[in-house]
């Protein structure tokens, strides 16, 4: 079972008794199904058999959760709805072990797996289609990030001269994930350097992260000799310019789904609806929330990570609930995320299971193309 990791320490604060317990899970149950505040009548139906269990009591318990900020009641003649904290307290103290049914199973390999991902250039494709398959088998937004280039171990570079000065750099990491971009040079160099260029760099810089090796090309370029040797002079141009910008930095973002939020009932305040597609739209944003779930908890990478409601730092994001999981092909290499985001009344446990089977199966796929 993977490990889960809070975010806040506010809800263990907060220790409802065996029939507090009861009545939140009845409540957070109910209303993942209806989605409407839940009523005493309601939990009185469900507790009819159970001794102990009257009217009067029920009511009791609701308002002593309601004073311990676990449920709200959104108006006085109506019953009561999960607050963040109760979801919070729920998912650390009353879920049992997650695990995906054989239908999940199946329908994640169904949909991720297919003959094209057998070739060299379905990493991207299995990215696309694992944030499909969590967006469609969640009903919510499925989220996939590639770990940074610039902080995986390259393991090929190539540059082919391409018109007017410009050159096609294809630089593979070590998981066989392809990165192009073209640069633009002041003075055209030919295939031939190129091609000297790429090898001295393959045998230099082979297993090294790109980070790493824009450091050394800084060093080399402080040392006079460099300006002297014709072939260090081009690569330390030619990596300098293709190392540069965010297009390395950044990792690439798949995302599928967003437009599962607007059959949402939990979203109808377009203001609020408006700002969350800018940060689905926005990829820095929506790398840095993810990456901030992460980073809460870098003792356990295995983790997965878990941020309800007002725990967001983002305030577009303070309706929803975030679900993630890291995944890497090497402990010496950068971590990519997956996730589902939905609204707080989501099915946590069915959602923790499946992103931790999906960061698992791309973590897995990464590692047999790392070993090609």
């Amino acid at each position: 079972m993977p490990r889960r990791s809070s975010t806040s320490s506010s809800a263990d604060k907060i220790v409802p008794d065996a029939r507090g317990q009861a009545i939140l899970a009845a409540i957070i149950k109910e209303h993942l199904v209806t989605g409407e505040a839940v009523g005493s009548r309601v939990l009185s139906d469900r507790f009819e058999h159970a001794a102990g269990w009257s009217s009067a009591t029920i009511r009791n318990v609701m308002s002593a959760l309601e004073e311990s900020g676990l449920v709200d009641q959104p108006h006085t003649s109506a019953g009561r709805v999960p607050t963040d904290k109760g979801y919070r307290y729920y998912v650390d103290h009353m879920l049992g072990e997650a695990r995906l049914s054989q239908s999940d199973l199946k329908a994640i390999n169904d949909l991720v797996y297919d003959d094209a991902l057998d070739s060299g250039a379905g990493l991207d494709r299995l990215m696309e289609r694992a944030s499909h398959a969590l967006s469609s088998l969640s009903e919510n937004v499925g989220i996939v990030i590639s770990p940074s280039l610039a902080e995986n171990k390259l393991k090929h570079i190539e540059f082919m001269q391409l018109a007017d000065k410009r050159i096609l750099v294809v630089m593979v990491s070590s998981a066989n994930i392809i990165h192009n971009k073209i640069i633009r040079l002041d003075d055209a160099l030919t295939q031939d350097e190129l091609d000297r260029t790429a090898r001295y760099l393959n045998a230099e810089f082979s297993g090294k992260s790109l980070m790493t090796i824009r450091a050394k090309i800084l060093e080399l370029m402080r040392e006079e000799k460099a300006l002297y040797d014709r072939l260090l002079r081009n690569a330390i141009l030619l990596c300098d310019m293709s190392l540069e910008g965010d297009a390395v930095e950044s990792p690439n973002v798949y995302i599928d789904g967003a437009s599962n939020i607007l059959a949402k009932p939990d979203f109808v305040d377009v203001d609020r609806m408006r700002e969350l597609f800018r940060t689905f739209e926005e990829k820095s944003r929506l790398i840095k929330i993810l990456d901030e779930c992460i980073s809460r908890d870098p003792a356990a990478p295995g983790n997965v990570h878990i941020v309800i409601g007002r725990e967001h730092l983002a305030p577009s994001m303070q309706n929803c609930a975030l679900i993630t999981a890291p995944y890497r092909v090497r402990d010496d290499e950068g971590i990519g995320t997956i996730g589902v985001v939905g609204p707080m009344r989501i099915e946590y446990s069915r959602m923790m299971a499946m992103v931790n089977y999906m960061a698992r199966l791309i973590e897995r796929r990464l590692t047999e193309e790392a070993a090609l």
